[in-house]
């Protein structure tokens, strides 16, 4: 695991700090699985090939080579 620091609102932290002790759970382990659950929602085929290249060129390649559209580009191109 790798500790970071991380501002937050003064509502949003009372908020999560709330729920923390309702549910028995640390404020650490609730922003772990936020952040999971916003990651498993939003990661594409970019950030998985991103997180997938060995090294840095690797990386640079694929983000200077490879064409992504966004979900609007690719309805428009297919006609939806």
């Amino acid at each position: 695991m790798r500790r970071i620091n991380v501002i937050i609102n003064e509502d949003l932290y009372r908020k999560a700090k709330a729920v923390a002790f309702l549910r028995n759970e640390s404020l650490s382990e609730i922003i772990r699985s936020s952040l999971g659950e916003w990651l498993q929602k939003r990661m594409g085929k970019r950030e998985e090939l991103i997180l997938s290249a060995r090294d840095e060129k690797e990386i640079l390649d694929i983000l200077a080579s490879d064409e992504f559209l966004t979900s609007e580009e690719l309805k428009k191109s297919l006609g939806l």
